[in-house]
């Protein structure tokens, strides 16, 4: 159903959660007072907005507050405390003083809304202490949706025994009643808060819309042929949002759609009894059933998350180098592959430099490899800044790099050779209170490559790069060689 902590990658969703909580005004350790009216203002809406779809007395169609305020308590931690609690319970009470005639009968009704909180915030929060801070799913589907169970089953016994002097229903109907409300509601509600993150909305192109569409289509026959199956309609189409949206979005429409059913159910415009009016145990029966429908698209969405994940991660671990954080050889040709694709054949010019640390064997000999590591990770940082977006730096193995850059001119790059020559030749490598100052020979290919693709000509011209490399090592090394360029020009053109 969802895991609390995953977004888009692992790592880059936790961050982005991290700061939104961080920048949260309202919601603050370092701000009690202002947490504590803003806890309060919360309750309070989200009860008049239950209270104001009660269908008899103490019993709501739809009662979304227990969980929101347990999706709150578990994304700030920090506000589970007996203080925020009470004060919970405390808006509660006095909202129900003042808009019904219940009496002591609302303090046992709201203690059970209190129950369902305050279970399910600290089940979620014991797994998420017990789960290693490297996993990707610290809260899984399956133990939110029993932990939704268990916490409407002790939610429902206390609220059954306080609403029987309310409405004056025998208690195993209004136990039901509970049960089935508070399981539904928090299945729906919790994934879609506890996956919210920065919007990432799919793109609006018409293809990207369909599954969309499908859901409402499948809504609308719900209406038109009703019956019990007719709650199962859109569980197709709820499954195909899960492998096309992002998760966060995917919950979203899982929580409107079962919304939706509610209601229409409850009003018999979704008719599951076609002879009978609605009764009590044909509205727990469609509210569990929907429930449980609503877990099969948000398992599929987690596991396409999951998956996406692991397949950037290998990806990221195959095309970049581990220790300097630039591309790898494969990465390269990944890029030249891709890049293919997109350039128009008249426009294919490619530009390749070989580079090599100048004496770079000595650094490792005389200061370690820990030294030398030090100073190959600076060294791709700063001729990485320097190429910026011009075009793409690699690692192809020891202290070797390429700088490829394809749609540059030969003297475009032969400029550039000569920044990332001179950026290196002033830049000081710090190592243990020493200074460490080197130099790099550079080897230049360009050709214009309308013909062939850009793979091939990178193949050809890391040959001849090669070899004007070879020529500036020769000549006395910290050079830039390459056609119809001086060797010794030291000089930026």
């Amino acid at each position: 159903m969802i895991c609390i902590a995953a977004v888009k990658t692992v790592k880059d969703g936790f961050l982005i959660r991290s700061k939104i909580m961080a920048k949260n005004r309202f919601l603050s350790r370092e701000k009690p007072l202002i947490s504590a009216v803003s806890l309060f203002v919360i309750t309070t809406v989200f009860y008049f907005f239950g209270a104001s779809l009660r269908v008899v007395e103490a019993l709501s169609l739809f009662w979304p507050l227990n969980a929101v305020l347990a999706a709150v308590f578990i994304r700030y931690p920090f506000l589970n405390n007996p203080f925020y609690y009470a004060l919970c319970y405390a808006a509660m009470i006095i909202y129900d003083g003042v808009t019904t005639s219940w009496g002591t009968a609302s303090l046992l009704i709201n203690f059970s809304n209190m129950v369902f909180i305050i279970t399910v915030a600290v089940l979620v929060q014991r797994e998420k202490r017990r789960a290693t801070t490297t996993s990707p799913l610290p809260v899984h589907a399956l133990s939110l949706f029993n932990y939704c169970i268990f916490a409407a089953a002790l939610c429902a016994l206390f609220g059954a025994v306080g609403s029987m002097p309310v409405d004056r229903h025998a208690f195993y109907p209004l136990f039901a009643d509970w049960f089935s409300e508070q399981f539904s509601t928090g299945v729906l509600i919790l994934p879609c808060l506890l996956s919210m993150a920065r919007p990432q909305w799919p793109n609006l192109r018409m293809e990207n819309l369909y599954p969309l569409l499908g859901v409402i289509v499948c809504m609308l026959a719900s209406v038109g042929i009703g019956g019990a199956g007719s709650l199962a309609f859109p569980l197709p189409a709820l499954i195909w949002c899960a492998t096309r949206y992002p998760l966060p979005f995917v919950c979203l429409i899982t929580l409107i759609t079962g919304m939706t059913e509610i209601v229409l159910v409850a009003n018999s415009i979704i008719e599951i009894h076609m002879t009978s009016p609605l009764y009590v145990n044909q509205m727990f029966s469609a509210r569990l059933g929907i429930a449980t429908i609503a877990l099969c698209p948000l398992m599929v969405s987690v596991s396409v998350e999951t998956i996406n994940a692991l397949v950037r991660k290998a990806s990221r671990r195959a095309d970049y180098d581990y220790l300097t954080q630039v591309l790898s050889r494969s990465g390269i040709y990944e890029k030249l592959r891709n890049e293919s694709y997109c350039m128009a054949p008249s426009n294919r010019q490619l530009a390749v430099m070989l580079l090599d640390i100048d004496h770079f064997k000595n650094i490792n000999d005389t200061w370690g490899h820990d030294c030398g590591d030090k100073i190959l990770a600076e060294f791709a940082a700063v001729v990485n800044k320097v190429v910026g977006d011009k075009g793409w730096f690699a690692r192809m193995g020891g202290e070797e790099f390429a700088i490829v850059c394809p749609a540059m001119s030969n003297a475009e790059a032969i400029v550039l050779g000569h920044q990332v020559r001179e950026r290196v030749e002033h830049h000081q490598f710090a190592w243990k209170n020493h200074t460490h100052h080197i130099t790099v020979s550079l080897g230049l290919s360009w050709t214009a490559c309308a013909a062939a693709s850009l793979e091939t000509c990178f193949n050809a011209q890391m040959t001849e790069a090669d070899r004007y490399l070879y020529q500036a090592k020769q000549h006395g090394r910290n050079q830039l060689c390459a056609q119809n360029v001086p060797v010794m020009s030291r000089a930026a053109s």
